[in-house]
């Protein structure tokens, strides 16, 4: 079971994105793979199909310990992956888990009675460095950054290298960065291209081949519960989704 946290302590950078896309397109290539909706926004959730406010068990009771991972997980309807799914009630866990014992291991310690379940599971981190994307990269093997191609993305990318540095050194020694995928990327503006050469100069092979491109289907797909991948599996940036999720079974072969 290969375990990777989707963050970035920017928001609007395609996270939600990235994750439901390359849950979908896993999926779609055989492979058993989980979502987990780490974001109290629950946009995972709804992306996926699943209905947040109907949810009977979420990850919030499954970080305070009062459901088990089997009980939470339910199907996405259209993509064939499961989701441990996200609502409202995941802003109040970060005061509640506070005074838990281990509290930055609980998502960790859910998942291991499920090693067996799935070749993917993938965490959709929110977009700050919160007791919830602690636990995201806790119960991870590597990280995968989607970032936008403009400056200021740079800037925060440093931030997040750092902090990935400093969890591997107190909290899990597995943890590294497993690449960089280049989202929103426009091939017509200067400024674009130019920081994804500065990118392959600095991380080398850590800047995934593929490179999603600014597409207007991929933003319509969540209003419809639909992953991009399954809305318009023509379409620029679903095709860019796919050939990503080949590149990470190809990369986790040699990993």
């Amino acid at each position: 079971m290969h375990i990777f946290a989707i963050a970035n302590q920017k928001g609007g950078v395609g996270k939600t994105t990235t994750s439901v896309n390359l849950a979908a397109a896993l999926a779609l290539q055989g492979q058993r793979t989980l979502l987990i909706d780490l974001d109290p926004q629950g946009n995972s959730t709804m992306g996926s199909g699943v209905e947040k406010r109907d949810l009977k068990a979420s990850v919030y009771q499954v970080l305070l310990g009062l459901a088990s991972l089997a009980d939470a997980r339910v199907p996405s309807p259209p993509g064939k992956y499961d989701v441990l799914p996200a609502n409202r009630d995941l802003a109040g866990a970060e005061v509640e888990m506070v005074a838990l014992d281990r509290r930055e291991m609980r998502l960790k310690e859910a998942l291991a009675a499920h090693a067996a379940d799935y070749d993917f599971v993938l965490i959709d981190c929110p977009p700050s460095l919160s007791l919830l994307t602690l636990n995201g990269l806790c119960a991870a093997h590597g990280v995968i950054i989607p970032m936008q191609c403009e400056y200021y993305a740079l800037e925060g990318l440093s931030d997040l290298v750092n902090t990935i540095k400093k969890v591997h050194a107190n909290l899990n020694r597995d943890l590294k960065i497993i690449g960089l995928l280049r989202v929103m990327f426009d091939p017509r503006s200067t400024l674009s291209n130019q920081v994804s050469a500065q990118l392959e100069q600095h991380f080398g092979d850590k800047v995934f081949r593929t490179l999603v491109p600014r597409n207007v289907r991929l933003a319509e797909a969540p209003s419809y519960g639909l992953p991009g991948v399954l809305f318009d599996k023509g379409a620029k940036g679903a095709q860019a989704y796919l050939a990503f999720a080949a590149e990470m079974i190809e990369r986790v072969k040699i990993m």
